[in-house]
């Protein structure tokens, strides 16, 4: 497939505007998973080329958390290798599996995300006590959160943030920058199987990417200075956004 320079261009904003959202409160391929459909990429091929310019992205924004000290890889050190596999597994499944019945579920579990976020108490960037344990039940998370990624994908970034914030009592800006490092995980998982079946754009990807390095960056970099006051309401209007979108336009 090939594109003019103007539709590049403008793909790379979409990138860039798709790349800061995801940064603060994940849900970036509801920006970018449509417009590349409405340029004529099929389905499979745009989730793919999704795939592969939101991983760009995904990683500034990791990157960025975790050099401001957001982030514990340590406390991922199970969890990174456990959401790649489960990631792998969910992309491998998607084809010979019947996902009709998560276009249902997940908007009940979206706006259930929704509803947490706008009114759970006192949510703060401040730790908490562990309802679970962390070694144990983040990399079961993590395998879980990842297949399901591979399969379908929107509100992983909600899905894992509520995770660490409830079970694991993270403050929310560390729950958000974890779940850029698991959400890269789970991404790249993916990209392992779809890049070597051909479903990337890659003109389109490159294009995106350029505005996803941009997006990615400033995201983290807002979400770090606005902290848990920026990231609750995004999450609620994401989660709301993204259960919308697959009961209206599934």
């Amino acid at each position: 497939m090939s594109f003019d320079l103007t539709i590049l261009v403008a793909l790379g904003f979409v990138g860039l505007l798709a790349g800061f959202v995801d940064a603060i409160a994940g849900g970036g391929g509801l920006i970018a998973l449509p417009v590349l459909l409405s340029v004529g990429i099929p389905p499979v091929t745009a989730f793919g080329t999704n795939k592969l310019q939101s991983v760009v992205g995904t990683a500034i924004a990791a990157f960025t958390y975790w050099r401001k000290g957001f982030v514990s890889l340590q406390l991922l050190a199970i969890a990174i290798p456990l959401t790649f596999v489960g990631s792998f597994l969910g992309a491998l499944a998607v084809k010979s599996i019947d996902t009709s019945v998560l276009q249902y579920a997940v908007p009940v579990a979206l706006i259930a995300v929704a509803l947490y976020f706008a009114f759970a108490p006192k949510l703060t960037d401040e730790d908490s006590q562990a309802r679970l344990s962390t070694a144990i039940f983040v990399p079961v998370m993590g395998f879980a959160i990842g297949f399901y990624d591979g399969i379908l994908g929107p509100g992983t970034g909600s899905f894992l943030t509520l995770g660490f914030v409830t079970l694991f009592g993270l403050g929310v800006t560390r729950a958000a920058g974890h779940t850029k490092v698991l959400n890269l995980t789970s991404n790249v998982g993916a990209l392992a199987l779809f890049i070597p079946s051909g479903n990337v754009v890659l003109p389109v990807a490159i294009a995106m990417i350029i505005g996803q390095i941009v997006g990615g960056y400033l995201g983290a970099l807002t979400g770090i200075r606005f902290g848990a006051r920026l990231i609750q309401p995004l999450v609620v209007l994401v989660s709301i956004a993204l259960a919308v979108k697959l009961l209206v336009f599934p």
